[in-house]
């Protein structure tokens, strides 16, 4: 694959022009060892500012063709390689255990999933829903459910019934004290009203 370059043509006394230079290997010995010169040196120069401007630690190591060492280094080549092997060692540590963590989290999901997936179906069985492919061993142990729900039912109805039977029991035996109460004032009110009209009749007669 070859990418296109675009140069730009700036002769005296003619017009500028742009030509398409296809990137792909010089042939020419001597045009490619020019070549390799000048842009070898624009890519120094450009990490040299990328280095001065950002703060950044670059090194550069750019081999020949003919197998010469060529680079620049904003402090030490050396210093920046063991930094990256550095870097290297402790992302390799991290990874194993990212990993697991990721496995064991996944694991953990698929294990929830199959969980919900089943505890749903039985509900649905349970309502009835779904019965089809159970054989019979299955189907009585599906009736053993509904049974034991059935009795768990009726024994949480039976303790609120007899609550409710308790409360209203309870309600009975205040109303009737209530009532006694107020009947027995009522009688000792009349017994007084009766007593009080004998003795004020005695003394009119």
């Amino acid at each position: 694959m070859s990418l296109d370059w675009v140069s730009i043509n700036s002769n005296p006394g003619s017009e500028m022009t742009r030509q398409k230079i296809q990137i792909k290997k010089i042939d020419n010995t001597a045009a490619r060892q020019v070549t390799f010169s000048k842009r070898r040196r624009g890519l120094f120069k450009k990490a040299y500012e990328l280095s001065t401007l950002c703060d950044a630690e670059i090194a550069l190591l750019v081999f020949s063709n003919t197998g010469k060492l060529f680079e620049y280094s904003s402090t030490s080549t050396r210093q920046v390689i063991e930094r990256r092997n550095l870097q290297s060692e402790r992302i390799d540590l991290l990874d194993p255990i990212s990993t697991l963590e990721l496995q064991l989290q996944s694991s953990t999901c698929a294990m929830l999933g199959t969980e919900i997936a089943e505890k749903t179906k039985e509900l649905r069985q349970l309502r009835g829903e779904e019965l089809q492919g159970l054989d019979l061993e299955e189907l009585k142990h599906l009736e053993k459910l509904l049974e034991g729900g059935l009795n768990r039912v009726t024994q949480t109805k039976d303790e609120l019934f007899f609550k409710e039977i308790s409360i209203l029991k309870r309600k009975l035996t205040l109303s009737e004290r209530s009532l006694t109460e107020k009947t027995w004032n009522l009688r000792k009110g009349l017994r007084f009203s009766l007593t009080l009209y004998f003795i004020l009749l005695f003394y009119e007669y």
